[in-house]
């Protein structure tokens, strides 16, 4: 069967900080994030479907990401737990999250590609994604590297 990707945007402004990093970085700070989802399947073809010819419904992808990632971190301030920083934070915010790894592009990509790949339909897979944290820096994670 042909097989075809599909892709789908999404955008979140998030803070975070660098715990134990030498440069800037260590100091909370702010990212517009534009994350690219793509997906990889066969289109439906299943003539009594008001789905026939879709790989995955793109509303069915933006259900995932945003209750998995957008609708989580969106305006919220991403820390590593059991940092100082940390420590001192969530009782000025209800925005913060606190994750268990460094909160690198890197990190993140690795984490989001967890989150939305075990929603995905069995017959749909997660192709790739790739996260803008500026406009000319980014990560890609790939499931054939994976």
């Amino acid at each position: 069967m042909t097989k075809i990707r599909v892709t789908k945007q999404f955008r979140f402004e998030m803070a975070h900080a660098l715990s134990q990093y030498d440069g800037k970085c260590r100091n909370i700070h702010g990212h517009s994030y534009i994350l690219e989802v793509t997906v990889i399947g066969s289109p439906s073809t299943d003539s009594s479907s008001p789905k026939e010819g879709m790989v995955l419904d793109f509303s069915i992808l933006k259900e995932i990401v945003n209750s998995e990632i957008i609708d989580k971190l969106d305006h919220a301030l991403m820390l590593r737990e059991g940092t100082e920083v940390a420590a001192g934070l969530p009782a000025l915010s209800g925005r913060v999250v606190l994750v268990p790894y460094q909160p690198t592009c890197e990190n993140m990509i690795a984490d989001f590609a967890h989150k939305i790949g075990s929603h995905l339909p069995a017959d749909v897979s997660l192709f790739s994604l790739r996260l803008h944290e500026t406009n000319s820096s980014w990560a890609e994670w790939f499931a054939q590297d994976n």
